[in-house]
């Protein structure tokens, strides 16, 4: 049991470490960009 929750928290910092990565070098930026970009096309403005 104990090794099930150490993965667990094992997992869930190393998913906080890449998010805060992804966010210090501006990754959300481009998925921002994207997904308005896909949006504006299927309302057909873009």
């Amino acid at each position: 049991m104990k090794k099930i929750t150490a993965a667990r928290l094992l997992t869930a910092c190393a998913g906080a470490l890449a998010l805060a990565a992804g966010i210090v070098q501006g990754g959300y930026r481009d998925t921002l960009s994207k997904a308005v970009r896909i949006c504006l096309e299927c309302v057909g403005i873009g």
